[in-house]
């Protein structure tokens, strides 16, 4: 028999995999679990997680283009003109086109839609909390920096 690595990954690449695949499921399971805390919080304001979303990108970050809203949604600038459109119908946002160039278009919050993200926001930051309190404040910190790690190398950016 021909002693061939190609097709024998060997114990420490099969731990590795093993491990790998372990670490995918549980942070799948974490992430749905959060998740669902978070829904459930957000839908009791009547509205959905990506409108949330959007709302909370703006009150955070101030005016975006809707493409950088659909980057911090993790949603694409084609999925997030839909929910623009229902929060612009229920007064929560408003649109501006650029005054330097006018093929840019920048979504804001309205004074309501300020109002009802700055009212939700306490009790939603309160949820997470409530949903990661399984872990210290350090070991938080340490899983930030872990999978902000693997996000990036994963991208192809670390």
């Amino acid at each position: 028999m021909i002693d061939d690595d190609r097709t024998d990954p060997g114990p420490q690449r099969d731990e590795d995999t093993a491990a790998a695949l372990k670490l995918w499921v549980v942070l799948n399971r974490a992430h749905r679990a959060i998740g669902e805390h978070a829904r459930r919080q957000i839908e009791r304001q009547g509205l959905r997680p990506t409108e949330f979303g959007v709302l909370e990108a703006l009150y955070h970050k101030g005016p975006l283009t809707l493409g950088q809203v659909g980057e911090r949604v993790l949603v694409t600038s084609g999925s997030v003109t839909p929910v623009a459109d229902k929060l612009e119908q229920r007064g929560l946002i408003q649109r501006r086109i650029s005054s330097e160039d006018r093929r840019v278009c920048y979504a804001e919050l309205t004074e309501a839609g300020r109002e009802l993200v700055g009212g939700m926001f306490p009790d939603h930051a309160e949820v997470i909390r409530g949903a990661m309190e399984g872990l210290t404040v350090e070991e938080k910190r340490i899983a930030t920096v872990l999978l902000r790690r693997l996000g990036l190398r994963a991208a192809g950016q670390g």
